[in-house]
């Protein structure tokens, strides 16, 4: 009963505090302060994605608003709380986004060349049935039309190559 009655207190005391912002007092209250920057984040998360962790700090600043909107003189303990609900909020979702699969070339890393290699420039080679750009890892080789190379590594859409004579020899 006593507690009901506290609560019942509490959310009156709120409730008038807000209607007398509303009816043109500007007392910035922390709850507002909170409000205003929970929007902030949340907003700055839909411009500028950052994989969801200004999101997760906004919804914690909004959670806080509630908690300062009900314990308005406790703002260290508010700061502590959005400190806590953020870092948990980062660490939730970093688990729930998925990981990111690092790019590997199959098995098969042999290509023929379709056209010259020159020293240092980009050329084409067929590989796996499909044209790919490709540049020499040896800057000072040429590498002529219809060679066979080897495929090394893949650096974005070009092929890195080297000849099959530089392996043999």
């Amino acid at each position: 009963m006593l507690l009901k009655a506290a609560v019942r207190w509490l959310l009156a005391e709120r409730i008038e505090s807000f209607a007398t912002l509303s009816a043109g007092n500007a007392d910035f209250t922390p709850a507002i302060l909170w409000l205003i920057a929970g929007s902030v984040l949340c907003l700055a998360e839909a411009l500028l994605p950052t994989a969801f962790t200004a999101f997760t700090m906004g919804l914690a600043a909004l959670v806080v608003s509630l908690f300062a909107w009900i314990f308005p003189s406790y703002f260290g303990w508010q700061v502590v709380l959005w400190m806590g609900l953020s870092t948990g909020g980062v660490f939730l979702t970093r688990r729930l986004i998925p990981k990111r699969k690092v790019c590997a070339l199959e098995d098969s890393r042999e290509a023929e060349t379709l056209t010259e290699i020159p020293p240092g420039k980009v050329g084409r080679v067929l590989y796996e049935g499909i044209s790919w750009r490709a540049k020499c890892e040896a800057n000072d080789i040429s590498i002529p039309a219809n060679q066979k190379v080897f495929v090394i590594r893949k650096e974005g859409t070009t092929l890195i190559v080297i000849p099959e004579n530089i392996i043999h020899s």
